[in-house]
């Protein structure tokens, strides 16, 4: 049986996020660990393009698609039975962030599917409705949704929009896939760090909970962060395992990024003061996502 496809919707981006720092405040009853951090967003990111189907068939259409378990289908599926539609979707993915490098790609994936899917299916649902739904896929999923730089407390959910300067960075990829899972799961891990409660992003707070795990369990990661650190102040982002640097000029940090050794691989980007999903999105709804995220 036959069935309709409408046109392709191309250049929805899926950026890249990183991590200034991560703290660990405690533990609730449930087992979820409590979290502080702050994100901001990068100019790296995936390419999503969507082709709405009415048969009801969500499939990833790429080379790299990853079937059911992929998180951008699980995120249409999601969609699509909590929105009651009977549209279908072809998803494509220009990949470029690393996985499992603690940059929130397949987060990033899952969250714009999310928000394109709802405007090309006509759905119409707040943002806050979707980033409720993307809760469900990954802790990392709502920050995407928002599309705001922000502070993040509870595991990762209780977002405060806050404003960050553009910089220039460079990322290391050791190419070593952190499982996050793991890393929560260390005995080692410290859980009872201080709280900042959104104080300034001063130096001594910029501190990732996870460094030490990662550093003991994945040698080259920790090979990565001590050659960056050579150059720059190198840090963590997420569990890793990419680590980057801030840099004080687009020169410098593309002269780092050419000096990185292979195999690893070294990326010169931008962070970001607001994700370039919202910049997609406001022009076709009319409406500041940063508006809805203070809940206007």
């Amino acid at each position: 049986m036959g069935y309709r496809a409408l046109s392709w919707s191309v250049g929805w981006p899926a950026p890249a996020k990183i991590n200034h720092f991560l703290h660990i405040v405690g533990r609730r009853a449930d087992g979820y660990h409590q979290l502080e951090t702050a994100f901001q967003f990068l100019a790296l990111a995936d390419g999503l393009a969507f082709c709405p189907r009415d048969d009801g068939v969500i499939q990833r259409v790429d080379a790299a698609s990853l079937g059911g378990d992929d998180l951008a289908v699980r995120a249409a599926r999601l969609l699509a039975e909590r929105g009651a539609s009977d549209w279908g979707v072809d998803i494509h993915i220009d990949k470029h962030i690393p996985a499992g490098g603690g940059l929130g790609g397949g987060s990033s994936d899952a969250a714009t599917t999310l928000v394109g899917l709802n405007q090309l299916w006509g759905l119409r649902r707040p943002l806050t409705e979707l980033a409720a739904l993307g809760l469900q896929l990954g802790a990392d999923v709502p920050v995407f949704v928002h599309g705001e730089n922000a502070w993040a407390e509870g595991v990762g959910e209780q977002l405060y929009p806050l404003a960050m300067e553009p910089a220039w960075l460079v990322l290391v990829d050791p190419g070593v896939s952190v499982s996050t899972g793991e890393c929560f799961a260390a005995p080692e891990l410290t859980r009872e760090q201080p709280h900042s409660r959104m104080q300034r992003l001063r130096a001594v707070e910029q501190v990732n909970a996870f460094e030490p795990v990662v550093r003991q369990r994945y040698p080259a990661v920790a090979s990565a962060l001590d050659w960056l650190g050579e150059r720059l102040p190198a840090r963590l982002s997420g569990s890793g395992g990419c680590c980057f640097a801030i840099g004080s000029s687009q020169a410098e940090v593309e002269r780092i990024a050419a000096e990185v050794p292979a195999p690893w691989r070294g990326i010169a980007t931008r962070a970001l003061e607001r994700s370039p999903l919202s910049q997609r999105l406001a022009p076709a709804t009319g409406v500041d996502t940063a508006s809805r995220a203070n809940g206007a």
